[in-house]
């Protein structure tokens, strides 16, 4: 493992990037923690409190330092490497909903995709990073075409999140040959847990159970998605940031199981007695996804994700109720 003074985690104020830090500061006490975020987000601020989100986030967490700043602008993100002189950079800056990045498309462009660039190049231009860790997704694959999808599946995104990613992701790379950065590109699938506010389908499922409303799948839940614990997520993120079998190489990170949406809610409803599912008929295009082959991770990093979905939906909602936190 890499002997790490520094990290900076760009986006850390989010779902992921929180548990990021929780992780770095209860297993790995010695290294410093730095948090790049310019704290600005997509959720409906008239329905949720973003503030009681962010203590809940950090709830208990000591000894990380918040700088605010918007990786749209380079001369923020060159301030803070010369700054902080971080060894690691971790970014997760990006509109982390595809819904969402399918309707602000230039925004979802703008933050997930040059927003990194700017990053790229303010590492370039500053130095002495030992390595740049880039949040991708499971969007790239598109539709896949056998699963469990290793990092070898065809990559044909089909829509701008999607896009995005992988033009993060061909960027990372051409930067990492062309001016010697070293890089690891990591490839998450439906991360779920308390602390989530985005629109993803675990997060509408357990706050609409918890609030008395109805669940509806479309198309019955007939989908497949790999859920996968926020914090097995995290794990897996500072195991490919820290470890040099992670160096230029692309990961997925998931829990490695495709379960069916429908399981998913079913679930939530045991969980949350009288809860309702009801079927609708499919509303939007999404890519036809199922379990991610985390073989790779397993034997290069050490990675083993704990928490299926029958303990971590439990997890979920009694981290929820503890903090009364239902968006």
């Amino acid at each position: 493992m890499i002997n790490v003074s520094k990290f900076l985690i760009v986006g850390g104020a989010g779902f992921i990037g929180s548990y990021i830090c929780r992780e770095l500061k209860t297993n790995y006490p010695k290294d410093e923690v730095i948090v790049f975020d310019s704290f600005v987000n997509y959720m409906d601020h008239f329905t949720n409190d973003y503030h009681s989100l962010l203590k809940i986030r950090f709830k208990d967490l000591e000894g990380i330092k918040f700088v605010r700043g918007d990786l749209r602008y380079r001369m923020q993100i060159i301030d803070v490497l010369k700054n902080e002189k971080p060894d690691i950079i971790i970014n997760l800056a990006a509109i982390p909903d595809a819904r969402k990045s399918n309707k602000f498309c230039e925004d979802a462009i703008d933050i997930n995709l040059l927003g990194h660039v700017n990053l790229l190049e303010a590492i370039k231009s500053v130095g002495g990073i030992k390595r740049i860790v880039f949040t991708s997704s499971s969007f790239v694959y598109g539709n896949f075409e056998y699963a469990p999808a290793d990092e070898k599946h065809p990559v044909e995104p089909i829509d701008v999140y999607g896009g995005s990613k992988l033009s993060g992701e061909i960027l990372t790379k051409a930067y990492g040959r062309r001016f010697g950065i070293e890089w690891t590109i990591i490839r998450p699938s439906a991360v779920y847990g308390p602390g989530d506010s985005y629109d993803r389908v675990s997060q509408i499922f357990v706050n609409n159970a918890l609030k008395g409303e109805t669940i509806f799948l479309d198309n019955g839940g007939a989908g497949r998605l790999d859920f996968s614990y926020v914090s097995d997520v995290a794990k897996g993120f500072v195991l490919a940031a820290k470890s040099p079998n992670g160096a230029n190489q692309i990961f997925n990170i998931t829990r490695g199981e495709g379960r069916q949406i429908r399981e998913f809610a079913e679930i939530v409803a045991k969980e949350v007695p009288k809860t309702k599912i009801q079927t609708k008929p499919q509303t939007e295009i999404r890519p036809e996804r199922g379990a991610l082959n985390i073989e790779k991770a397993k034997k290069l990093l050490g990675y083993n994700p704990q928490i299926s979905i029958e303990v971590g939906i439990k997890k979920y909602i009694q981290g929820i109720k503890e903090n009364r936190q239902i968006v």
